[in-house]
């Protein structure tokens, strides 16, 4: 799949291809992110009101996007709004009513921006047009999913290769998952069925400490790693909420798995253009993920987007949910599994060309992250893809 085909599939077009099926004013692309919750995505040009609102917590209140996203359906303000609740939040606060907008509808995206990462597409039309048919949501509805299947298909690993640094067979097809306080799932059930059983146990107590450690209606995050039963270790976010209302009541845990650098790194700034901030910050992933070998500074890379180091740092900590340092060493480690995988070159000659000043130094890093040597996770990737192909 070219670039150009991959193109042609972006999320950025979305919203013009959907005009084509039914008209409607305005829209909005909204994603979860690997860091819990919702980000607006799209269009370039959303008022800064509903912006400051996502960011303040706004998301932990959506009900739309969360009953589409949670049902795989179409959703209308009244099927989860009274007439007054919606006309209070900032959905038509910030956005519906200074544009004369007055009928929506919430569609489902299976992968918007990130693999895995579920999303939704909202639908506007003004206060001059008719609400949108039942025949009318069927049409969008049916388009996205086309979308969707078009996505999927660019995005498309070969057979028996690695995404994301792991086989594609053991990635789950969706990689968030909510408990709620008593730990039951209500999204991603097949996710956390699909791990494996010792890494879903500690997911769940961890899960169960959090929850008990939050007070008054804040919410906590951990990036924390966690072995398999083969010893292999998965690196995930987890967001706990004391209140999360567009999920229910009570406390909710998000379980994020991180994205891997070639999922980063497919990221464009044009995926996030309604947040100028976000964007400025991906050309320094690209750059961090082409120049990690020589171990660039931060000054350096801070220079790339023309930030201060400090503030640099500070947002890309924030928007991502990890450090530029931690996102590095995730580079360094996922180059060194793609030449594991390979298997053609010897232990000291990748730990030579990813940047490591000797082997001994490369082994202990790649266990610290891994929990396995160079050498067992190796063997242990290969039986797991011999057995995968059989």
């Amino acid at each position: 799949m070219t670039a150009t085909a991959r193109d042609q599939h972006s999320v950025r077009l979305l919203l013009d291809s959907l005009k084509k099926t039914a008209p409607f004013a305005s829209g909005l692309v909204l994603t979860t992110v690997p860091r819990g919750g919702l980000q607006v995505a799209q269009p370039s040009n959303v008022p800064e009101p509903l912006l400051k609102s996502y960011s303040k917590g706004f998301h932990t209140e959506d009900r739309m996007s969360w009953q589409a996203i949670l049902k795989r359906k179409a959703i209308k303000p009244n099927d989860v709004y009274k007439r007054d609740e919606f006309e209070s939040t900032p959905f038509m606060q910030a956005l519906m009513e200074p544009a004369e907008l007055k009928y929506a509808v919430a569609l489902p995206l299976a992968a918007p921006v990130f693999d895995g990462y579920p999303g939704v597409v909202h639908l506007f039309r003004s206060a001059e047009d008719s609400d949108f048919t039942a025949a009318e949501v069927q049409k969008l509805l049916g388009a996205v999913r086309q979308f969707d299947e078009r996505r999927q298909q660019s995005r498309q690993p070969r057979k028996g290769g690695a995404q994301g640094g792991r086989l594609v067979g053991e990635l789950p097809e969706v990689r968030l998952a909510i408990v709620d306080s008593k730990l039951k799932p209500v999204f991603g059930a097949q996710t956390l069925s699909s791990l494996d059983a010792k890494l879903r146990q500690q997911l769940l107590d961890r899960a169960k400490r959090r929850m008990h450690q939050i007070n008054g209606h804040g919410s906590s995050a951990d990036r924390v790693q966690f072995p398999d039963s083969h010893g292999d270790m998965w690196v995930f976010t987890l967001v706990a909420y004391k209140h999360y209302p567009a999920l229910g009541d009570g406390s909710f845990t998000f379980f994020c798995l991180q994205p891997g650098v070639a999922d980063w790194s497919a990221v464009k700034p044009q995926d996030f253009q309604a947040d100028a901030e976000l964007s400025r910050l991906i050309p320094a992933l690209k750059f961090m993920a082409t120049e990690f070998r020589r171990g660039p500074t931060l000054p350096e890379i801070a220079k790339e987007v023309q930030l201060s180091p400090f503030h640099f740092h500070r947002r890309f900590t924030e928007l991502l949910g990890l450090t530029p340092k931690e996102f590095m060493s995730d580079c360094q480690i996922h180059e060194c599994k793609v030449e594991l995988l390979d298997g053609e070159k010897e232990l000291a000659q990748i730990a030579r060309e990813t940047g490591f000043a000797h082997q001994s130094h490369f082994t202990s890093r790649f266990k610290q992250a891994t929990g396995l040597t160079p050498t067992r996770w190796r063997r242990m990737a290969e039986e797991r893809r011999k057995s995968s192909n059989n």
